[in-house]
C-alpha cells in the first residue's frame, strides 16, 4: 500500500511538472510514464485511464493551491485578508495557467474534492469575518459566490491574453469593483451607515458561530433563511434599478419566495 501511494505521488508530480512546463498537450500517458519512470500498466492500474489521471492531476493542483492558501493566515483586518486571498488566487492562476485551466476551465469543474471544497471554505470564512464585523452588504453565501466567480473570470481572461497585452491593473480594479458591491467599505468614500442588510449578515454569522441551542433546528433554519433574504435585499434592489415595467423585479421577488426544499437544503449545509 505504501509503495502504491509513493508511486501515485511520483506519477502526479511528474505529470504536474509536464503540465506546468509544457502545457496540456504534453501530458500524454507515454510522456508521464517516461517522466515518472513507470510502465503504462502501472499508470492505468492507479488511475484507470487518461481521464482518471487528469482528474487526479486537477485534485493535485487544488492540494497545492490549498497549501498556499492555508499559509496566508489572518490579520486584524478582514477586508485586507480578503484582498490577500484574491491576490493569491490570481497569482496562482497566472503562475500555473495550464493547471488552473485544468482545475477550473474546460467546461468541467473539478473542485468537488476535499481540497477543492476547502479552498472555497477558506474564502467563505474570510467573507464571513467581514460579515461578522458588520461590513457586508449581502449574505455570506452570495458574497462568496460573487468573489469566486469574479476571480475566475479575471484569471481566465488574463490567461487568454498574451502577456505583453495584459492590463497590469485589471486584477486590482476587478477586486475593488467586487469589494464595492459586497461591502460597505473599500470605495474611497466615507463608510456607509450600518444598514439592515449588514446587520442581518452579521447576525447570521454570529448565530452560526455561537452554536446556540435557543432555537430548534427548524427555527434556526427558518431564521437563517430570513436573515439571508434580508442581507441580499439591498443587492437585489440595486440589480433591479432601471428595469422596465417591473418584470425583472417581479422575477427577483418570485425567486426569493421560500419553499420547503430551499430551507431543507440550507439546513443541510449549515
Amino acid at each position: 500500500m505504501a509503495h502504491a501511494v509513493r508511486t501515485r505521488e511520483r506519477i502526479l508530480s511528474a505529470a504536474a511538472n509536464l503540465l506546468d512546463r509544457e502545457g496540456r498537450a504534453a501530458v500524454s500517458t507515454r510522456a508521464v510514464c517516461a517522466a515518472a519512470g513507470v510502465q503504462p500498466p502501472t499508470l492505468y492500474r492507479l488511475f484507470g485511464d487518461k481521464d482518471g489521471l487528469l482528474d487526479a492531476l486537477a485534485d493535485y493542483g487544488f492540494e497545492r493551491y490549498l497549501v498556499e492558501k492555508q499559509a496566508l493566515g489572518q490579520t486584524d483586518d478582514p477586508v485586507a485578508d480578503l484582498r490577500r486571498c484574491w491576490d493569491l488566487h490570481v497569482d496562482f492562476g497566472l503562475s500555473r495557467p495550464a493547471s488552473y485551466i485544468l482545475m477550473y476551465g474546460e467546461g468541467r469543474y473539478r473542485g468537488d474534492t476535499a481540497a477543492g471544497l476547502e479552498t472555497i471554505g477558506i474564502l467563505r470564512r474570510a467573507v464571513a469575518r467581514v460579515a461578522a464585523a458588520g461590513r457586508l452588504r449581502m449574505s455570506v453565501e452570495r458574497a462568496t459566490r460573487l468573489m469566486h466567480a469574479n476571480g475566475l473570470g479575471v484569471v481566465l481572461s488574463l490567461i487568454s491574453t498574451p502577456p505583453p497585452e495584459r492590463d497590469p491593473g485589471l486584477s486590482a480594479a476587478a477586486f475593488e469593483h467586487v469589494l464595492r458591491t459586497i461591502t460597505t467599505v473599500g470605495d474611497g468614500r466615507p463608510p456607509a451607515p450600518v444598514s439592515v442588510a449588514s446587520r442581518a449578515a452579521a447576525l447570521r454569522e454570529a448565530l452560526r458561530e455561537s452554536g446556540t441551542t435557543a432555537l430548534t433546528r427548524s427555527e434556526a433554519a427558518l431564521l437563517a433563511d430570513w436573515l439571508d433574504r434580508l442581507a441580499d435585499a439591498d443587492a437585489d434592489a440595486h440589480a433591479d434599478v432601471g428595469v422596465g415595467e417591473g418584470e425583472v423585479a417581479d422575477a427577483g421577488r418570485a425567486a426569493r419566495e421560500p419553499s420547503s426544499g430551499r430551507r431543507d437544503g440550507r439546513d443541510a449545509h449549515r
